[in-house]
């Protein structure tokens, strides 16, 4: 019997590989390319991702979809609440996961339902493991092919059936059976299972109340059976043919007569298989996945377990399906479009996992590799969101009042109203066609803008720091630099002492060598620039001259940190 059972097992197994490879039942989350600007994005970032995200949607028809790798600045905030447009959805990692690879959709089972239902089950569904779920759809507990061969062996015990509290219907299901009296509803949940090959005079030594006797056309014990209060009457390869008497006196007593086509010993053989699946399950310390889980994590997890499934769950904690390690054989990197930034340690934490598609950027040149060729455009212009207008033209792609909004913003808010240095005729004009469309008087509007990002006073330092802060490497030396604008005088000064505190504590912390932060008013376009770390002073001694004050140095004619002030640091630094 052992053998037969594992030659089927072996059937199964070899079914269920092919059923795996060839991608037959499978859960994927709809594909979707990630657009995504730098961490701690500025309204260009966040802008240039909406639009971008926009572009390729109307070109190509697939599913682009923007994201932000932090929190958006209240001067975003006020651009997305002015132009309605929603903010993008926060990422904070873009490693696989396991909604990017295979999950094998296998039916779950309720607890109740039978072992053999339950076998039956695997073979149909060619699964090795299954999954028991309440009517919620919420994990309850697994069965495997092991657990059933266990419970196959487990003959000994002959009150096994009740002990496991199997309902009727399981055991009426399982032997194929048919109700001739009583109510089918109950549970057997005491006494145990008797076969009556008996002569009669010797049923009153072994049948007991409760039982479950298993007979065939044997008047005599049938009606003892009754009369001793059994709670069911098995009738083996017998017709529905019983006497009144056994009929009247069962309806009396409340005992469930079935009969059944096999014969006793197939009965004895196949009634066990009627308890439910609950009573062998495994109810603990059962290993699951979350959709939303990462490979990496979950391979680290898979080496130090024998078990060859494992359920997943969906973002709710509720069962979806099954993964193996098979089902990292095909499993997709996610798709990602970079804007506004080409730099790894400003990019979305995992980006080395993430499959690069396409890079929209102005700034220098970074540390970011890929695997395969890209489409990579940068250009010397004042904003991202300037090259993405280009693109919108380029491809006669209509510019939506909404759109142009997001646009215009995003130039405006890095070229500090056309007063950086990074600023080019085409970045003016194309704000200014972009106004018109949206329906702004620039003027006016970038005065509102730039107002709401400048309530500083009740904004923790932590949020002023990292509302537009970046990080760069040059000659092994690792630095970060922040920056505000303001066209309050007042704004900036007031936050400057608090910004230094927190500057100072933070580099304690590790992960920089240096730290700079601008202080940028927009009306002066001038810059109070903060600093700390060894080194830091010097650099700066190099780059604007012997007066540097410990508390921060005022730089006339510098508003842009791209053009202006990492140049100059990155210089003094390697020299």
């Amino acid at each position: 019997m052992l053998w037969i059972f594992l030659k089927v097992c072996n059937k199964i197994s070899h079914v269920n590989y092919t059923f795996i490879y060839l991608g037959v039942l499978k859960v994927r989350k709809e594909k979707e390319i990630i657009v995504v600007g730098h961490k701690n994005p500025d309204t260009d970032s966040i802008c240039s991702a909406i639009t971008y995200a926009n572009l390729k949607r109307t070109l190509t028809g697939k599913n682009y979809v923007a994201k932000r790798a932090g929190s958006v600045s209240k001067e975003t905030q006020f651009v997305l609440e002015r132009f309605g447009a929603k903010e993008p959805e926060y990422i904070a990692d873009v490693r696989t996961q396991v909604s990017d690879i295979e999950i094998r959709t296998v039916e779950p089972l309720k607890k109740g339902v039978s072992v053999k239902n339950a076998f039956n089950n695997m073979k149909e569904q060619s699964a090795f493991l299954l999954s028991v779920t309440n009517d919620e759809g919420y994990l309850e507990g697994v069965v495997s092919v092991g657990d059933i061969a266990e419970s196959g062996f487990d003959v000994y015990d002959n009150r096994i059936v009740s002990k496991a509290k199997t309902s009727f219907k399981n055991i009426i299901e399982t032997l194929e059976a048919k109700v001739l009296v009583g109510n089918p509803d109950g549970v057997f949940d005491k006494g145990k299972i008797f076969i009556a090959a008996n002569t009669p005079d010797l049923l009153e030594t072994y049948i007991e109340p409760n039982d479950l006797v298993i007979t065939g056309n044997r008047f005599e014990t049938q009606l003892f059976s009754v009369e001793s209060g059994v709670s069911c009457i098995v009738l083996s390869k017998y017709n529905d043919d019983i006497q009144h008497l056994v009929r009247e006196k069962a309806k009396e007593k409340g005992v469930l007569i079935m009969c059944t086509p096999y014969d006793s010993y197939t009965v004895a053989r196949l009634i066990n298989q009627s308890i439910p699946v609950e009573s062998i399950m495994t109810t603990e310390n059962i290993i699951t996945f979350s959709i939303d889980d990462f490979t990496n994590d979950v391979k680290e997890v898979m080496a130090k377990n024998r078990l060859r499934y494992f359920p997943v769950l969906d973002e709710q904690g509720k069962y979806i399906g099954q993964i193996s390690k098979r089902s990292f054989l095909d499993m997709e990197k996610k798709k990602i479009v970079l804007v506004d930034h080409n730099e790894k340690n400003q990019a979305v934490d995992g980006i080395e996992y993430a499959d690069i598609m396409e890079i929209i950027d102005h700034h220098r040149l970074g540390s970011l590799e890929t695997i395969n060729p890209v489409f990579f455009r940068n250009q010397p212009l004042g904003c991202t969101c300037t090259i993405v207008y280009q693109m919108y033209n380029e491809n006669g792609v209509e510019i939506t009042p909404e759109i142009a909004g997001l646009l215009c913003s995003a130039i405006i808010s890095d070229t500090l109203m056309f007063r950086s240095p990074t600023c080019t005729e085409y970045d003016k004009e194309a704000a200014l066609k972009l106004a018109e469309i949206a329906g702004i008087d620039i003027e006016k509007y970038a005065e509102e803008m730039f107002s709401a990002g400048s309530c500083l006073k009740e904004t923790s330092s932590e949020d002023i720091f990292y509302q537009d802060y970046k990080t760069f490497t040059t000659a092994g030396v690792t630095f970060g630099v922040g920056q505000i604008t303001s066209m309050n005088s007042g704004d900036l000064n007031e936050v400057k002492g608090r910004l230094n505190e927190f500057m100072e504590e933070l580099l304690k912390k590790g992960g920089v060598d240096m730290l700079f932060f601008m202080l940028t008013n927009i009306i002066d376009e001038s810059t109070m620039l903060l600093y700390k770390g060894a080194g830091a002073k010097e650099i700066l001694i190099s780059a604007y001259g012997p007066e540097v004050p410990d508390d921060g140095v005022l730089v006339k004619d510098m508003v842009s940190r791209k053009k202006q002030l990492v140049p100059a640091l990155i210089a003094a630094i390697q020299q």
